[in-house]
């Protein structure tokens, strides 16, 4: 029963809610039909408004041209521009529906008005500007200030045409007055050119300055023209009478010029240039503030005292559109300017050379004082001002020109300030002396004992050039920086002075060769008599030798005032003691070979003497200082290996010769990097028979086979036996002779 219920309960339900679902078909039907009546009485709405829009702006259209052609028969300017600019506008919205001959006819209309009036403006400002009205100015101001708002409105040409005449008026006087055939049209009357424009200017803007608009820049535009007129006026003039130019007129023309683009700069704002060119000339990047050299030094590349004055002319440079706008044109002449350089230079160095002469070179008298030549500060001081000058008379090719004349004055600096007043070295053989002859006054020395040397002075000289061409190296690297920062970007290429930085470079080389040399050839009489000892007769090993002592004293002696003068220049310094111990020590165990025979007690006095000289070297870069400082990991590398082969040679000749086979692998052990020839003078050293050396040859042949593939030919150079025997006869020579 409950259930028949619930059926008929739901059957009811389910009808209902179909006939709910008709209804609502039903209602978006209506629905529907309601709208489709409201969107088409939408759709006329917007097209009727239209119409009507249309229509009102062809009414003002044809109105207003009709208006139009009145009002400029009658000359009302005023009138004409505001009436102009709304026709403009209102023609604007016929763009669509210019395939209607109607509407093309009145858009050809228009077109015709626009040409019809700016003739007619055209014609009465230079109606306006006849006769009287020229000088004093037009009685109708008015009436063509208002002409000047309809420009404004019509094509740009028109404008460009109103004030090309305009402007070719104003400067007809200026053509005459200073033409090439006049007095004052030459340099050193250049003032009055810009006397007179300035003069034009003020009385323009008094006469005529209302008449204009101001977005007309027209007073700028006048100088602007008044500028290129110029530049094109001086370049002939001066093409024609080149001879005639001096560097003093020359440099008194730009700077009067210079000076007149700088008032240009401040006055106007160079909107009419910028316009022309285009706005990307006149963007700028950022200049740095950042000053690249950190040190603080007498450099003048380095702690600028006029970084501000630098500064503003790179502004200038580049933000300033009248830079050059008439300079430009004495840039073909510049050569006058930079051959007076050279001359200026020659002098310079000239002065250089005799206040050498008459000074000498500056002294360490203490901590804060210097022993650069101050010459070279000159130098790059005058260097630095050229280029400055140089810089804000042109960044092009001048430029060029003049680094080539700095690189042909640093490179005289070079060679008569510095290489020319270097010491020579005492009793230096000339380069054609044959090897006997040297050979001769290697004897000759020998024999009169100490070896000529450097005096204190002539040390202190070679340093003080040294740490000279130091500084001009650096310095000349940061002029090429700076060169490079003030030159045209096309031209930064050709900016090199690298040649120039090797030969200080060079210098410096040179410098340090001769000190190597010096104290080394010092060394020489102590090895020599080292050399002529007799080591087979020492019976007992006592403290380090004579000749080592020698050799000490010899040190602590000079290297002081060589490291004292080089204080400023440590890397240098540093580099002359490695080259003194890669010269020195290898000389060392060349004279070490020639002490022959060793007994085994001669050997152990001359190991003990060698390890007493390591000892000296491993301490040599602090000899003789208070500060104790650690010697440089690469210079000690260098003593330690040499020496120790030196220890290692003297261990060999101290070790017993038999069984040869030891003796061959022992040789071999302690002294890996050899050869035949060494181990040839390693036995001479030891005093051994000519028979046992053949033995202990032919096993150090055997057993190291790929060091000396060809033993037995034709180019086996001559043993140290033989050479020895060779001098020893040339000795007794020259002894009978002397």
């Amino acid at each position: 029963m409950a259930l028949e219920e619930a059926q008929k309960a739901i059957q009811l339900l389910f009808s209902k809610i179909i006939d709910i679902k008709e209804k609502a078909e039903k209602s978006e039907e209506m629905v529907k039909e309601i709208t489709r009546d409201i969107k088409q009485l939408d759709h006329a709405k917007r097209h009727l408004t239209s119409s009507i829009t249309t229509l009102n702006h062809l009414h003002m259209l044809v109105g207003g041209v009709d208006s139009l052609s009145n009002l400029i028969r009658r000359r009302q300017y005023g009138e004409v521009a505001n009436l102009l600019q709304g026709v403009l506008n209102v023609l604007e919205h016929f763009e669509k529906y210019m395939e209607i001959p109607q509407i093309r006819q009145l858009a050809d209309r228009v077109k015709h008005i626009q040409n019809e009036v700016g003739n007619q403006i055209i014609s009465d400002f230079e109606e306006a500007f006849q006769g009287v009205g020229a000088k004093y100015g037009p009685n109708s101001q008015a009436q063509l200030a208002e002409a000047c708002r309809v420009v404004n409105v019509l094509d740009p040409k028109v404008k460009r045409d109103l004030l090309t005449w305009f402007i070719k008026l104003q400067l007809s006087e200026y053509l005459v007055l200073f033409g090439e055939n006049q007095d004052v049209a030459w340099l050193d009357k250049i003032d009055r050119r810009y006397a007179w424009i300035k003069r034009t200017l003020v009385e323009f803007e008094e006469k005529f300055g209302k008449m204009f608009p101001k977005d007309w820049e027209v007073s700028e535009r006048i100088c602007v023209e008044f500028c290129k007129v110029t530049r094109k006026e001086l370049a002939n003039i001066m093409t024609k009478r080149s001879p005639e130019i001096e560097v003093k007129l020359l440099l008194f023309a730009i700077q009067r010029t210079m000076n007149f683009e700088a008032l240009l700069d401040k006055r106007f704002s160079g909107s009419t240039i910028v316009g022309d060119k285009g706005s990307t000339d006149h963007k700028t990047e950022p200049v740095s503030s950042v000053n690249p050299f950190e040190e603080k030094t007498t450099n003048p590349f380095e702690n600028d005292t006029d970084n501000t004055t630098d500064d503003e002319m790179k502004n200038s440079k580049t933000l300033s559109p009248f830079r050059g706008i008439i300079s430009k044109c004495f840039e073909p002449h510049l050569n006058v300017y930079i051959a007076s350089q050279d001359k200026n230079l020659e002098e310079l160095i000239g002065r250089f050379v005799e206040d050498f002469k008459a000074h000498g070179h500056p002294r360490l008298d203490s901590e804060e004082s210097s022993n650069v030549l101050p010459s070279c500060a000159d130098l790059f001081v005058f260097y630095k001002k050229c280029m400055v000058q140089c810089s804000q008379l042109s960044t092009g090719q001048p430029m060029i020109a003049l680094t080539k004349t700095f690189q042909k004055y640093l490179k005289e600096f070079a060679a008569k300030i510095l290489m020319n007043n270097l010491p020579k070295m005492p009793n230096q053989p000339s380069a054609g002396i044959s090897t006997a002859s040297g050979l001769i006054q290697s004897i000759l020395k020998d024999t009169e004992g100490d070896a000529p040397k450097f005096t204190e002075e002539e040390q202190c000289l070679i340093c003080s050039i040294l740490c000279t061409a130091e500084y001009c190296m650096e310095t000349t690297q940061q002029l090429e920086g700076k060169l490079k920062e003030k030159v045209n970007k096309e031209l930064v290429e050709k900016i090199h002075l690298n040649a120039e930085q090797d030969t200080f470079h060079n210098v410096i080389s040179h410098c340090i060769q001769l000190l190597v040399t010096d104290l080394e050839g010092a060394c020489d009489p102590a090895l020599t008599a080292m050399s002529k000892l007799p080591w087979q007769t020492v019976e007992a090993v006592g403290d380090q030798s004579n000749y080592i002592t020698a050799i000490t004293s010899h040190l602590k002696q000079n290297l002081p005032v060589i490291r004292d003068n080089l204080a400023s220049s440590r890397k240098y310094f540093t580099l002359f003691c490695v080259k003194f111990a890669n010269s020195f020590i290898p000389k060392f165990i060349s004279h070490l070979y020639k002490c022959k025979p060793i007994s085994t007690v001669g050997a152990e006095q001359l190991l003990l003497d060698t390890h007493s000289l390591k000892t000296i070297l491993l301490d040599l870069p602090s000899l003789g200082s208070q500060v104790n400082r650690k010697a440089p990991a690469s210079y000690t590398k260098i003593v330690v290996k040499g020496m120790t082969k030196a220890e290692m040679i003297l261990k060999v000749v101290m070790s017993p010769s038999g069984p040869p086979q030891g003796f061959v692998d022992n040789y071999i052990k302690l002294l890996a990097d050899t050869d035949i020839s060494e181990f040839q003078r390693v036995l001479d050293m030891k005093g051994l028979k000519k028979s046992e050396q053949n033995t202990l040859l032919d096993l150090f042949r055997a057993q190291m086979p790929s060091r000396n593939p060809d033993n037995t030919g034709t180019n086996t150079p001559a043993t140290p036996e033989q050479e020895s025997s060779r001098i020893r006869r040339l000795e007794k020579l020259i002894k009978k002779r002397l």
